[in-house]
């Protein structure tokens, strides 16, 4: 592993330095995989009961206004719980947290882990991403220290960063795209390849143990766009930029949501009230705007022509809502997946005012804009709107559209508060 030379040392040889990461690379990179794969077995299983045990033991319809609400709230209760009682309080306010940032300390790691595996098993709006990816750094960081306290901790943080990545997406791209843009302007030594060398050998690793172990995938079934024509390009470059038009306003309207929770004070009023609001939420859009969002996304997509866009916008703006206030009541978890399935509804919108509109295009150009105004992560956002696509045709017109839809998010009000609680830019 690299460590720092006297400035009239010969240079070490780069191979020397990075055999030496290959292992606690691959080390962090199975471990972030499993930490993923534990959580979510553990939040499935107890949704199944949540959702279906119950549900037929005390025959009440698993989906129905009167049981959603009354899940929702509930776990809004045991979320408020955990965040009062557990060391850490499972750990700092996840409205001013993005993917990633400094380590906590360990003890805070069984507590966002089970607030975040309360909040998936609920059917609250918010994905794994967020807590997965802050545990594993924290995890990574405290051991790597102690196993050897001579590599700084930032080379750990990058390893847990990549290897949950991997896993999250099943691949190492996503982890490399985010890593490059994360590396951009940072002082360090070597090439760009050499730095990113132990963070790909992690997400590899989480990647590789995701498929073995689960069945990862972001394909949503869309029908194959295989000549795209002027007339698609023009339509991802507008649907883009309605999607991201679309998602700022979600950005815009963060402060104020968070301020209004923020005045309840106490966990165990924030969190109960925000469990009803997104229960009366969930009774209003059904179903499909309940949990994640990702194996709703591919339920909405494979419906295609069965809703109307009346129907479908309500799903968009539903989800939304659901998204904001479980990001600004203090439930943990992450914003990406929730912001697929919203992208995904908004471009059904479009396609069902304009039939004309290729499916693929319209899906995958909503879900780049919306993402690029919920994350401002441009490369994660390309990724996923490609994946989505399933589609290499469909990648000229994506990287091109989302030029426009940078123009707009760029310096506008993120989906990330600072600590004062104002939106960053």
């Amino acid at each position: 592993m690299a460590t720092d030379h006297d400035a009239t040392a010969p240079a070490e040889s780069p191979v020397r330095i990075l055999l030496p990461q290959v292992l606690p690379a691959l080390v962090v990179g199975i471990g972030s995989a499993l930490l993923f794969l534990g959580v979510s077995k553990l939040a499935e299983e107890l949704q199944s009961v949540l959702w279906e045990t119950l549900p037929d033991a005390l025959d009440i319809g698993p989906y129905s206004s009167l049981w959603v609400i009354t899940v929702l709230t509930a776990t809004g209760v045991a979320v408020g719980l955990v965040i009062w009682k557990m060391p850490g309080h499972a750990g700092p306010d996840p409205a001013s947290e993005g993917l990633g940032g400094p380590p906590m300390a360990p003890g805070v790691v069984p507590g966002l882990l089970i607030a975040s595996m309360l909040a998936l098993a609920g059917g609250v709006s918010l994905g794994p991403e967020q807590p997965t990816i802050a545990s594993a750094i924290a995890l990574a960081v405290w051991l790597g220290l102690r196993a050897a306290p001579g590599v700084p901790g930032a080379f750990w943080v990058s390893l847990a960063t990549a290897g949950t990545f991997g896993a999250l997406f099943g691949t190492p791209v996503a982890a490399a795209l985010v890593l490059s843009e994360a590396l951009v302007g940072r002082p360090g030594q070597g090439s760009l390849w050499d730095r990113l060398f132990a963070p790909l050998v992690a997400a590899g690793a989480g990647a590789m143990t995701t498929q073995l172990l689960s069945d990862p995938s972001f394909a949503m079934g869309l029908p194959p766009l295989t000549d795209p024509g002027w007339e698609d390009l023009l339509a991802a470059l507008v649907v883009a930029a309605l999607g991201a038009l679309f998602g700022l306003l979600g950005c815009w309207a963060f402060p104020h949501l968070h301020r209004a929770f923020g005045r309840l004070r106490h966990p165990m009023v924030m969190l109960p009230v925000g469990g009803l609001v997104l229960g009366l939420l969930g009774a209003l859009g059904g179903q499909l705007t309940l949990f994640k969002g990702l194996h709703e996304t591919e339920e909405l997509v494979a419906s295609i022509g069965e809703y109307s866009s009346g129907e479908l916008a309500k799903l968009a703006v539903v989800k939304l809502a659901a998204l904001l206030v479980a990001a600004a009541c203090g439930f943990r978890g992450g914003r990406v997946f929730p912001a697929v399935f919203i992208g995904a509804a908004f471009g059904l919108v479009a396609q069902a005012l304009v039939p004309e509109i290729h499916p693929a295009v319209a899906v995958s150009s909503a879900v780049l804009g919306v993402l690029l105004a919920t994350t401002r992560q441009g490369w994660v956002s390309l990724f996923v709107a490609a994946v989505i696509a399933s589609s290499p045709a469909m990648l000229s017109l994506l990287c091109l559209a989302t030029l426009p839809a940078w123009l707009i998010v760029t310096g506008r009000p993120q989906l990330e508060l600072d600590h004062q609680g104002r939106a960053l830019r």
